[in-house]
């Protein structure tokens, strides 16, 4: 587990907890009482776009939630998150937060683990393509109705030319958290940051049927030349891969380079929850 995660506070203003996930480049953070380290629930990035009318983070995050403790074994560690599709799990002892627990914190025991598993077994995720040349608001459809976080992407001859993911629009909107403060207007304490304009961005991503977005295509945004792995690459290898760059999914292509699939970290992991 990660310990001593960065942690947001009850009572706090989403405004605060957006602040915090800016200047850390969060994507989820457990909540605890103020003055206190006691659990009382658990925000993500997703929580804050999916609630853009809310204000206060006890209204914002997800109370009661799942959780881990700190002797649990990782295989059931991974057995919880693929059973609930949880990302983030806090660890608990004693009724204190002491840590957190992420696919990317699994993805070591994977490597020790998966010897002479081929990636072709695990990757049963959907795997969503988009045309290279298609206009950027069908990315945000795409990305809204089939629930994945990343499209491979394809040329006119239906070749793997790139792949984006959420991260990749936000950044090239300036709406994600890694997007520095100054360009967020959050540089200082004393800085002004009108909270309706991030609501405003926070309904441009949810509500893309009234979006008046630029036309520019998925080709200016995505990530071309993506990192792959072929259907036989041992899935060990592709944990390896994964942990080194911080990359949450990878294509898979066949000996032609053919795109076959996507695998996500959650599908690596399951090879964990299996036992």
């Amino acid at each position: 587990m990660t310990h001593n995660p960065i942690v947001a506070t009850i009572p706090s203003s989403r405004i605060d907890v957006l602040r915090m996930m800016v200047r850390h480049n969060l994507t989820g953070a457990p909540v605890v009482k103020r003055d206190d380290d006691e659990l009382v629930g658990m925000i993500t990035r997703r929580d804050i776009f999916d609630n853009p009318e809310e204000d206060q983070l006890a209204l914002v995050m997800k109370r009661d939630p799942q959780y881990l403790d700190p002797e649990t074994p990782v295989e059931e560690a991974a057995r919880v998150m693929i059973q609930t599709k949880e990302t983030h799990l806090p660890v608990v002892e004693d009724g204190k937060l002491v840590g957190i627990m992420t696919p990317t914190d699994l993805l070591y025991d994977v490597e020790k683990k998966a010897s002479g598993i081929p990636v072709d077994e695990l990757a049963l995720s959907p795997c969503v393509p988009i045309y290279q040349e298609a206009p950027l608001i069908v990315a945000f459809v795409t990305f809204s109705v089939s629930k994945v976080n990343a499209l491979p992407v394809l040329d006119g001859t239906g070749r793997l030319n790139g792949i984006i993911t959420d991260r990749d629009v936000f950044n090239k909107f300036h709406i994600h958290e890694s997007v520095t403060e100054q360009d967020m207007g959050l540089g200082g304490e004393d800085d002004f940051w009108s909270w309706e304009n991030y609501r405003n961005i926070l309904r441009m991503w949810y509500e893309v049927s009234k979006i008046d977005m630029p036309m520019v295509p998925v080709s200016s945004v995505m990530v071309r030349s993506p990192t792959t792995v072929f259907k036989k690459t041992n899935v060990s290898e592709a944990a390896r891969m994964m942990r080194r760059n911080d990359f949450g999914q990878l294509p898979v292509v066949d000996s032609k380079d053919n795109l076959t699939a996507m695998l996500y970290d959650m599908d690596v992991i399951s090879i964990l929850a299996k036992d």
